[in-house]
């Protein structure tokens, strides 16, 4: 087992090589499934393990003492351990459920539930020799705080997530949303120390991670801020808290659960409420529960019912629902969001009356795993400054990206120049416009951006006169050529 400091590199490399241990017997699309639980469980035994030494150091040998459960951010119990399941070589996987759930008991408040419910114990999946191959792999390096830093662990597992959507393509958008995409987002929402963060539609953790990220590029406390998310997807939720922890995180609560139709987060008089409010939720989700919303229970149908086969304007009511008197908040939803009719564009009135709407950005196509269409973002606020009362900027970004095969891809300097333009909130031809009460009235409200950032397409053509005198000149020069051509075929004739 190594003991050197691990590079982002090594990390790389070395979670790569588990999912292709697992290549074959295992669908890509569920390498996630195993992967996360035995590096998180991997990770445990080594601090674990570190804290165990330093007591030990402390107490002059005392076992006892350098096994109080206070020394120990989290508990080991008596056969789950690491080395208990390296050291088994028959129904192995029966072995790794059992460290997973003692593990899950003993930290009931951090860690229940938190391993998922993968079927280790499967053999015709998961053989003994394969489960012995992939925690030997996982064995060659020790995880501790001192041989690992959490920022290079986290971005190895933000790296294992992105892998994972490129292996399943057609299915990563489900819980993978482009990096450059959320850090726009985290831009514009700008979060700052103490603040509450809530992502009603979470997946891995990846944009409340975001907001962690933003405050220590700006050299503020992010220890202060204060993380909130659910999930629907019990792999994706699992993942999401696990993340948590291997970024350095304390304070947050991840759960799991249907966010429309059981919000999990509340105060004495209803929902809870956040500074700011971020998330990329499933683009019009069919079966959102529009039964429930006629009477939402939770108060959350402040401008209207959203149609039953698509629930992009629910999760837009629940998240200005959630934010308190001074939030704000970015979403990230498809563009028939911002034209469609019937109830949602009485929705779309009604949240414009309330002038809650402070900017719509359109985003390029084809930048999202697993669907072709162009996004668009959405930035509310509960108090607009009063030069932004009554009005609403467009940001036509659909030329900012860079043109892949397969894929097009949104780059740095792309997201700089749309937040460049988002924070100067000036008018720029054919990108930038700042849309009146008057020109939301006069378009019924339709927030469609072309109707809004009018494209001017510059006219090059030549005047009558110019093209005349060309023409004129080109017939002249056809006749000399013309000419020369006939003298020097006399000389062959």
């Amino acid at each position: 087992m190594s003991k050197e400091k691990l590079s982002l590199s090594q990390l790389e490399q070395y979670l790569s090589k588990a999912a292709w241990i697992l290549k074959g017997p295992v669908d890509a699309s569920d390498f996630k499934v195993y992967i996360f639980p035995l590096l998180f469980f991997k990770r445990l035994s080594d601090v674990y393990d570190e804290e165990y030494r330093v007591a030990l150091e402390e107490s002059d040998g005392d076992v006892e003492y350098a096994s109080l459960p206070e020394f120990h951010r989290f508990e080991i119990p008596d056969g789950c351990h690491w080395d208990d399941v390296r050291n088994t070589t028959t129904n192995v996987g029966l072995a790794i459920e059992k460290a997973l759930r003692g593990i899950e008991q003993a930290n009931q408040q951090f860690l229940y539930g938190i391993f998922g419910d993968a079927q280790w114990s499967n053999k015709n999946k998961l053989g003994d020799r394969l489960l012995v191959d992939l925690i030997e792999h996982f064995s060659q390096y020790t995880l501790s705080n001192s041989l690992v830093d959490v920022d290079i662990l986290g971005q190895a597992y933000e790296y294992l997530i992105k892998h994972f959507a490129d292996l399943t393509n057609k299915k990563a958008g489900e819980f993978y949303t482009p990096r450059s995409v959320v850090h726009l987002l985290g831009l514009i929402l700008d979060p700052h120390e103490g603040e509450s963060i809530y992502d009603p539609a979470c997946g891995t953790g990846g944009m409340l991670l975001e907001c962690v990220d933003h405050l220590r590029a700006n050299n503020e406390d992010y220890r202060t801020l204060k993380l909130y998310g659910q999930e629907k997807n019990l792999t994706s939720s699992s993942i999401a808290r696990m993340n948590m922890f291997l970024h350095g995180m304390e304070d947050f609560q991840i759960v799991r659960g249907d966010t429309l139709r059981n919000p999990a987060f509340f105060e004495a008089d209803g929902l809870k409420t956040f500074d700011c409010v971020i998330a990329n939720p499933p683009f019009s989700l069919k079966d959102w529960g529009a039964e429930n919303w006629i009477e939402d229970p939770y108060g959350r149908n402040i401008a209207g019912v959203p149609p039953k086969g698509n629930g992009d304007m629910a999760w837009v009511q629940h998240m200005i629902k959630s934010m308190n008197d001074t939030g704000r908040m970015t979403v990230v939803l498809p563009h028939g969001a911002l034209f469609r009719k019937g109830s949602e564009g009485k929705i779309r009135k009604k949240l414009l009356e309330e002038d809650l709407l402070e900017a719509v950005v359109g985003l390029g196509p084809n930048i999202f795993y697993g669907t072709q269409l162009a996004a668009c973002v959405l930035v509310f606020k509960q108090n607009k400054p009063a030069d932004k009362k009554k009005k609403v900027l467009f940001i036509d970004a659909s030329e900012q990206v860079r043109v892949g095969r397969a894929q097009n891809y949104l780059e740095a300097e792309h997201v700089n120049q749309i937040f460049n333009w988002y924070r100067d909130y000036k008018e720029v031809e054919n990108y930038v416009s700042i849309a009146t009460w008057d020109d939301l009235v006069e378009n019924d409200f339709n927030l469609n951006i072309p109707l809004y950032v009018e494209k001017i397409i510059e006219d090059n053509l030549p005047s009558v006169e110019e093209a005349l005198a060309d023409l004129k000149q080109a017939w002249e020069e056809s006749q000399k050529a013309e000419e020369q051509f006939k003298f020097i075929l006399k000389k062959f004739i």
